[in-house]
């Protein structure tokens, strides 16, 4: 019986507020949600991220061991935080300079509908900030200049953000596209057959 997880995630901080609802396995590893999150969320995965509950954080330690960094994210799967710290939400930072600060609720846990294959979205709503916008104040800043036309950056926001900028379009389709990537990843591969006995 595998069971699955449904999580509400929000982006904090933000007008209009991004929120995605997603599946994922239960026993899904830490470093592997963030995968997810990243696809759920359309960040482009180009900085550190922590998940944080209770005292504990879980992220990428650093290599050289100069600091007591975060526990390593692909040692801990997000069943096992549950358990160990009694919490129903995790945040989850990402990019320390811009400080991405998301609050994930875990709704409830239910076995795996069969056929399905996971992650799944479920519902998605706002657009996720662009890439080093400078956090919450300068994704605020940005969507300004962005609205008005007589903004001195306007044209530089416009060239910037790919000459469109919808806030609330959460692009939905994007995100069942990259989460079916990450599934077909992630699928147990089938066993090699082994060769007879005695076969050269």
């Amino acid at each position: 019986m595998t069971l699955i997880a449904r999580l509400r995630i929000l982006l904090n901080d933000v007008d209009p507020q991004p929120m995605r609802h997603i599946e994922v396995p239960l026993k899904i590893r830490l470093d592997q949600l963030h995968e997810v999150i990243q696809a759920a969320m359309g960040w482009t995965d180009t900085h550190l991220y922590e998940f944080r509950a209770g005292d504990a954080g879980w992220g990428m330690p650093d290599p050289d061991g100069f600091y007591d960094g975060p526990m390593p994210a692909k040692k801990a799967t997000l069943q096992k935080v549950l358990e160990d710290t009694g919490t129903r939400t995790i945040h989850y930072v990402y990019d320390f300079g811009d400080d991405w600060d998301h609050s994930i609720r875990i709704e409830k846990v239910n076995e795996a509908v069969p056929g399905v294959t996971y992650p799944r979205l479920l519902k998605a709503s706002g657009a996720c900030p662009p890439e080093d916008v400078g956090g919450a104040p300068g994704y605020e800043e940005f969507l300004v200049a962005l609205a008005d036309p007589d903004h001195e950056q306007h044209e530089d926001m416009v060239r910037w953000s790919g000459g469109s900028f919808d806030p609330e379009d959460a692009c939905s389709d994007s995100i069942v596209e990259r989460f079916d990537r990450l599934a077909k990843r992630w699928a147990p591969r089938p066993a090699k057959p082994k060769a007879p006995k005695g076969a050269p």
